[in-house]
């Protein structure tokens, strides 16, 4: 290829494997940004979505969206990965059979660079085996891992998953200087990696049915929670105005239809005079009948009387608080997000406004380095009591983060030795008290 020519570069979206997932709103936002920054350039770019729900080979029997988007991969069981034999549950690969993602590969021109995203660590396994497909169809594409897993856990995604190269951190600063390494192609950039809104779209259009828009109007966050990997994955607090992003809801709807969109931010409602309240004034002013999801949580204190009634009149349809815990006394070294207090207040403004119960749940954690069964049963009996759901989030050790050497000692797993250990679903850090009969318990509780 000659280094005038603009390449043809391959996006990869891997399959998961696990005991459980599920499409609440997923999207690989970070990898079609990038694709719509190398599309803008002058760059061909393709997409192949390993967990893609409308493939066209799933025929009319397809599920059809539901539940405002949400709906349940294809799945297929495979082998339980070492040392966990005694999970009471199936371990599977989630997505399209890999005979369907090798004929859509084989259907393609061969890539000049091919990049793949990832996202839980311990989801290694999946994406390790979509690049041994990849390999194996377009051998000599060079090829280039980034994401989540790729940012935490660099050396083990070195040596594991078979990449020419991992990326570590957001890739808008560094994607065009790979594509100039590997195919020689360097146009001058038309945006600034530091300047949100001079980021394009992504390549939500590629998707062969896009049913929800993920939305990312801010990155990085302002706390530093000892649980949450936020602040080491964006380091640095940026903003879209919210002029832009009221643009990008009208032209998904608009033009495609879309009506349900989820944000991704951290700290979506943070300075909500100058960010928020603006955006939702945009919102209610375009006269667009739009669902509105926060699966990443909102906090707690940050909801007012004026903004509850803001995100009402817009359109939020599912909230979901980051309360993690009604152990308000005790919770100092874990997060400073909410009082009881304020907790009770915002419940309050959420249901003034008109939210049903239903519509609001409250994050709680559960599998804790050191937490007692107890402690999460009376969080979900607090949550009940101020009449919204209790919405159990199993905790996932992180590398890199403040309580990652509390969970390494507190866990009969070597997680230090293998992500695949910090895996949620087999409540890694959980107690003696954490048996498989007492975890439905809760999850019965939750739901009664």
């Amino acid at each position: 290829m000659k280094p005038r020519d603009a390449p043809h570069i391959l996006l990869v979206n891997p399959w998961i494997h696990d005991f459980a997932a599920y499409d609440f709103w997923a999207k690989p936002l970070g990898l079609l940004t990038l694709g719509g920054i190398l599309r803008t350039q002058g760059a061909r770019v393709t997409y192949l979505d390993c967990l893609d729900r409308f493939h066209p080979s799933c025929g009319p029997a397809a599920s059809p969206p539901v539940r405002c988007g949400r709906g349940p991969y294809l799945k297929t069981v495979i082998a339980k990965p070492p040392g966990m034999a005694d999970i009471p549950r199936n371990f599977c690969r989630y997505g399209i059979p890999p005979d369907w993602f090798r004929s859509d590969l084989q259907a393609l021109d061969p890539p000049d660079l091919v990049l793949v995203t990832s996202l839980m660590t311990y989801w290694y396994p999946g994406v390790r085996e979509t690049i041994e497909v990849v390999r194996s169809v377009f051998p000599k594409a060079p090829l280039v891992l980034g994401g989540i897993y790729a940012t935490l856990c660099p050396e083990h995604a070195g040596s594991t998953c078979g990449a020419d190269r991992v990326v570590a951190g957001p890739g808008e600063g560094a994607v065009l200087s790979l594509v100039a390494q590997y195919t020689g192609w360097s146009p001058p950039p038309c945006f600034d990696p530091l300047d949100l809104d001079s980021l394009p779209r992504p390549v939500l259009d590629l998707e062969h049915r896009l049913v929800h828009v993920p939305l990312l109007t801010s990155r990085g966050c302002p706390f530093q929670c000892a649980y949450c990997a936020s602040h080491r994955l964006q380091p640095r607090m940026m903003r879209r105005s919210p002029a832009s992003v009221v643009d990008e809801i009208v032209h998904w709807h608009r033009h495609h239809g879309v009506c349900d969109f989820a944000f991704y931010d951290d700290a979506l409602l943070v300075d909500s005079d100058r960010h928020i309240a603006p955006l939702l004034e945009g919102v209610v002013a375009a006269g667009i009948n739009v669902r509105f999801h926060t699966p990443n949580a909102l906090h707690v204190r940050e909801i007012d009387r004026p903004v509850a009634r803001l995100m009402f009149q817009a359109g939020f349809h599912t909230i979901r608080l980051g309360l993690e815990t009604t152990a308000f006394d005790g919770r100092q070294t874990m997060d400073r997000k909410v009082t009881e207090a304020e907790f009770i207040r915002t419940v309050g403004y959420l249901k003034e406004a008109g939210f049903r119960a239903g519509q609001v749940g409250a994050y709680l954690l559960a599998g804790l380095p050191g937490q007692e069964l107890a402690g999460v049963e009376a969080s979900i009996t607090v949550v009940k009591q101020a009449g919204i759901t209790p919405v159990i989030a199993h905790y996932t050790p992180i590398p890199r983060t403040a309580m990652w050497a509390e969970a390494v000692a507190a866990s009969r797993y070597d997680l230090a030795s293998d992500p695949i250990y910090c895996n949620n679903a087999i409540f890694p850090c959980r107690n003696e008290a954490f048996t498989w009969d007492a975890l439905t318990r809760l999850k019965n509780l939750a739901r009664a």
